[in-house]
């Protein structure tokens, strides 16, 4: 999770004023992040992990789409749709992507 615009990329620093991480069976959440915390301007923009596992990649992503919905933050901007958007795309769930993904994916979903 990165305090910054989901698609532009651009820093949100700020103050949070809604904080609330997911949890469950096989996630994990590792972050420094609490409700009034404020993200600075001058460090990087990683305000937190979501780390999820299961049996099989369905069962992962299905965790991580859930703890995505789950995941509350308010007063900055986040990545979170955008990561909400991937645990959707065909391609993604499919598996086998590269490094360029990202970057194609964006180029067709402009914003």
């Amino acid at each position: 999770m990165n305090a910054e615009d989901p698609y532009k990329f651009v820093p949100s620093p700020g103050r949070i004023t809604l904080w609330h991480a997911p949890g469950g069976p096989g996630v994990r959440v590792d972050s420094h992040v609490y409700h009034n915390y404020f993200v600075p301007p001058n460090y990087d923009s990683m305000i937190g992990k979501i780390i999820v596992h299961g049996d099989t990649r369905e069962q992962a992503l299905a965790r991580m789409r859930t703890a995505l919905a789950e995941t509350v933050v308010e007063g900055i901007n986040t990545n979170i749709p955008l990561h909400r958007e991937l645990m959707v795309d065909a391609k993604f769930m499919a598996g086998g992507t590269n490094i360029h993904y990202l970057e194609e994916w964006l180029s067709h979903h402009k914003r």
